[in-house]
């Protein structure tokens, strides 16, 4: 049984892979579609920029964060300045790290989904009348919603398991921003601390395992009923 302490970690844990998925939907599946559905000069490198927190350390994208969110820096000054906020040291910061690690893999899934969707269904919307806007919302949407939906998941699962780029920007706070993999790494320093390892491990395996099985699932779905189409 996990004590109230681990309960708080694990509570901890969902929020902020919840509101990184949250904060992140919107901005992946613009630019999914962005990738899947337009032409533009430097389309390979908006795509190798996206996909970068993939291939660089988890460290160097925590510290790209703490530079940018730092009470002088781009945009936390600007949070600092106007509404007062610092997301330094909280677990909203730790959100975006999650959010910032999560982004390039629901991107790819979108952009899959979205490019799956046959083109010429659209083109017989717009031949019928139907604006853009129409098309997008009753035929692209909905044909590439299940892919959004695994691309969520996918995002989810990402977010539990962040550790690098969050140690890094917001560091390990109990209560605010020890979550499952960076309280796991500070029982690990603990002694006597396998026992809370173990339990916080296998939490942790659970809730991205289920994930991952529930975005293969809505994957599996979404191809068949494609092909059915």
């Amino acid at each position: 049984m996990l004590t109230p302490e681990e309960w708080g970690i694990v509570a901890l844990s969902l929020k902020v892979g919840g509101v990184a998925v949250l904060l992140c939907l919107p901005i992946a599946f613009a630019l999914a579609y962005l990738l899947a559905r337009v032409r533009f000069p430097g389309k390979v490198l908006v795509d190798g920029l996206i996909h970068l927190p993939l291939v660089v350390p988890p460290v160097v994208t925590g510290w790209l964060l703490l530079i940018a969110f730092a009470p002088h820096g781009p945009i936390g000054g600007w949070l600092e300045s106007w509404f007062g906020v610092s997301v330094l040291f909280r677990w909203t910061g730790a959100a975006i790290a999650a959010g910032v690690m999560a982004l390039p893999l629901m991107v790819r899934a979108m952009r899959l989904s979205i490019e799956g969707v046959d083109q010429r269904l659209e083109q017989a919307g717009r031949t019928l009348g139907a604006s853009r806007w129409r098309v997008f919302r009753t035929i692209t949407l909905p044909l590439s919603l299940p892919g959004v939906i695994a691309g969520a998941v996918l995002g989810f699962a990402r977010g539990l398991g962040e550790f690098g780029a969050t140690i890094t920007f917001v560091s390990n706070v109990p209560g605010e921003t020890e979550t499952l993999p960076l309280a796991i790494y500070a029982a690990l320093q603990s002694p006597g601390g396998e026992a809370m390892v173990l339990r916080l491990a296998a939490i942790s395996v659970l809730l991205s395992l289920s994930a991952l099985i529930a975005s293969e699932l809505i994957a599996r779905r979404a191809g068949r009923g494609l092909h059915v189409l």
